[in-house]
């Protein structure tokens, strides 16, 4: 299956405003807050939607020399003018959802900052939080959340961690429906991954529904690859649907991520009959075992792992498989 990464920036036009001046003040922070700390549900989402579109609407009376600027990291001022910002589609299905970007002005499909509370935020400041709490693998529910799992999976795996001459798989959008999990690590969001559950459409254009629980999409950042963390989110999902006979991972599977199932089953030896390399919507004929395949690729032999195309058909469904641009262990 190939699959495309899928990165709208959308200038959306202008609307009329009566009054400009406040979209330029830059609100004072909550201490120690972050934006996945302080947005939490779908309503919140569409004011900052509002209040976004209204700051980029303002932004057509600051141009040249009276432009506001945004610092990076580098230290590089980015003035905050139209030509800098645009809109990104956080989710596939669902358009109307953008929120407001910062891009590199030497590099416009890189973003750097996010619009969120009145505020430009950096990508890192997004992925981060001041709840002690929100530690380990957290299931995605609110907006924040929404946004966090948008960052990764979009902007720093699609753009900022990823070799663009690579053939490896893009991930599209998530879906407004996605079955989510963050991993949070000392207080900052380092990887994801998601599912397809059991009995959901395969896509929009087919009435096809997944036969098994399968485990889509994973990604962990670069400075926390080989600590274990794919093993852990694979064995997270395993007991998530520890009642089910037989458990899916989406065709075509990475080297890496091979590596990954192989380490957990040679770890979990319980697990070997349950984990299959699988097309949708996951019938015994489009099901390769792993455990097999491991012994295969062991042995020397070809492993089997070219299942044929079947059910909705994977490119039309717009279906996201496992891929893992470096090694995730």
């Amino acid at each position: 299956m190939e699959l495309y990464f899928l990165l709208e920036l959308a200038m959306l036009g202008a609307v009329e405003s009566s009054s400009y001046s406040n979209w330029f003040r830059q609100p004072e922070r909550a201490q120690g807050s972050y934006p996945v700390d302080v947005l939490h549900d779908d309503l919140e989402g569409q004011q900052e939607a509002a209040l976004a579109l209204a700051y980029y609407a303002s932004l057509g009376d600051r141009t040249g020399p009276s432009a506001d600027t945004f610092c990076l990291p580098t230290g590089e001022q980015v003035k905050l003018e139209t030509s800098s910002v645009c809109f990104c589609t956080v989710h596939r299905d669902e358009p109307q959802h953008k929120i407001l970007v910062l891009v590199n002005p030497r590099d416009t499909k890189t973003v750097v900052a996010v619009y969120l509370k009145e505020s430009w935020w950096s990508t890192e400041d997004v992925l981060r939080t001041a709840d002690p709490t929100r530690e380990g693998l957290m299931k995605v529910q609110s907006f924040g959340e929404k946004i966090v799992l948008f960052i990764l999976n979009v902007i720093i795996f699609g753009r900022l961690e990823r070799k663009l001459d690579d053939d490896d798989m893009f991930f599209l959008p998530h879906s407004v429906k996605e079955q989510a999990k963050i991993l949070w690590k000392n207080g900052t969001a380092v990887g994801f991954y998601t599912t397809k559950l059991k009995g959901s459409l395969c896509g929009s254009g087919t009435s096809a529904c997944y036969l098994l629980p399968v485990f889509d999409t994973v990604f962990v950042r670069r400075t926390h690859r080989r600590q274990g963390l794919g093993t852990a989110m694979l064995r997270d999902f395993c007991e998530t649907f520890q009642e089910e006979e037989a458990l899916g991972v989406s065709h075509p599977i990475s080297p890496a991520m091979f590596q990954v199932c192989r380490q957990f089953l040679l770890a979990c030896p319980e697990q070997r009959g349950r984990l299959w390399e699988v097309e949708p919507p996951g019938a015994w004929d489009q099901r390769i075992n792993i455990w097999l395949q491991v012994q295969l690729q062991q042995a020397g032999l070809p492993d089997g792992r070219n299942i044929a195309a079947g059910g909705c058909g994977e490119r039309s469904c717009g279906h996201q498989g496992i891929r893992t641009g470096e090694p995730c262990q």
